[in-house]
């Protein structure tokens, strides 16, 4: 342990980072790499003059309308795309191709495939690749990850998981990129339950089989749904239920309960609380800037901080050499389930889980 603190002590370079796409969450990810004691923004990229306009002169930057240039700009070596999620493979795959470290906005790709080409192009390139899922370095919800890894509740034997948030037609009118499948992926289960799904997963384990359904009831224009839910059996055991909307009034804060024998850890919003038969106890409140709540916009009362402690985790990896703790690979499990969960509710029938590069590639019971 001294020694790594005296290897970061020693360690002098600040690593060159340069953000792709100027859109609303690029200035959320400038202002964590900001903060951070080993990185630096020193330039950006967008196909869009006002945006990158817009952006550069917000952060004092350089900026590239060409994509192929940006790659070649002085001291850069981290590329973090924040494009739209059917975009990121071409991003990536380009940096990886010119020898940089890659770091992705959620989720990784739209499909599959598409992310294990870019965990594929990243790994033969020698480049690291990471996917921001800024959730994970909550403090309430490593310590309710602790709490039921340590056994304060028992086994778990019910999970209930609830994204049920509200956005207006206008945030769907107002990008033409949301709720398609090429470029967004699908609607709510991928764009916003996926934090959800993914913190379900890291706490909870692995799936053996969901049934969902899913459907558009209060949006127009959009190919994606806004309204899901699915029956889940974990392989540990434990039955669960989910259930994700962004059409709900009004909204509530996104919800996970995890039920043991001993007890339920509760998260609601970014707050952990373990209730007990006769008492409530361990409740913290450190909601100061996740993605907890159920607001209209896409960016409501979010901060940097959480994704500052990801960037802090990254730029720890790429000077030690080792894997960013959400690696490409860690990211497809929260993307198989949300794939899990459009098979199943376009087929009629239940998906079942096998072993893959993941950990649980969705298939059908043969």
């Amino acid at each position: 342990m001294d020694g790594d603190r005296d290897e970061m002590a020693e360690f002098q370079k600040k690593y060159g980072i340069g953000i792709v796409g100027c859109g609303s969450i690029s200035a959320t990810h400038a202002e964590a790499i900001r903060h951070t004691e080993y990185g630096r923004v020193v330039t950006a990229h967008s196909r869009s003059q006002s945006s990158l306009d817009n952006f550069c002169r917000r952060f004092d930057l350089p900026g590239y309308k060409d994509y192929e240039k940006f790659l070649t700009h002085p001291d850069l070596d981290v590329v973090v795309i924040c494009t739209p999620s059917g975009t990121h493979l071409d991003f990536g795959r380009a940096a990886a191709e010119a020898g940089k470290h890659v770091v992705v906005e959620k989720p990784i790709e739209v499909t599959l495939q598409r992310g294990k080409s870019l965990i594929e192009s990243c790994r033969s390139h020698g480049v690291k690749l990471a996917v921001i899922y800024q959730n994970r370095f909550i403090e309430d919800v490593i310590r309710m990850k602790r709490f039921v890894e340590e056994g304060r509740i028992g086994k778990p034997f019910m999970v209930d998981v609830a994204v049920k948030w509200f956005r207006d037609q206008n945030y769907y009118d107002g990008a033409a990129w949301r709720g398609t499948l090429s470029l967004d992926g699908g609607g709510v289960v991928i764009n916003q339950a996926i934090h959800t799904i993914d913190l379900m997963l890291w706490i909870c384990g692995n799936l053996k089989s969901l049934y969902a359904g899913k459907g558009t009831f209060t949006h127009s224009g959009i190919e994606g749904e806004d309204n899901a839910v699915a029956v889940m059996e974990f392989e540990k055991g434990a039955l669960g239920v989910f259930r994700a909307s962004t059409s709900i009034v009004p909204p509530a804060k996104r919800r996970i309960e995890i039920h043991g024998p001993e007890g339920t850890a509760l998260l609601d919003g970014d707050e952990f609380r373990l209730l007990k038969s006769e008492e409530e106890d361990s409740r913290q409140s450190g909601n100061n800037g996740g993605t907890g709540s159920g607001t209209s916009g896409p960016l409501a009362g979010m901060s940097y901080h959480h994704h500052k402690k990801q960037y802090d985790q990254i730029l720890d990896a790429l000077i030690h050499g080792s894997t960013p703790e959400v690696s490409g690979v860690e990211s497809l499990k929260s993307l198989e389930v949300v794939q899990a969960i459009y098979t199943s509710s376009d087929r009629g029938e239940p998906v079942f889980f096998r072993e893959s590069l993941s950990g649980s590639e969705a298939g059908r019971k043969s």
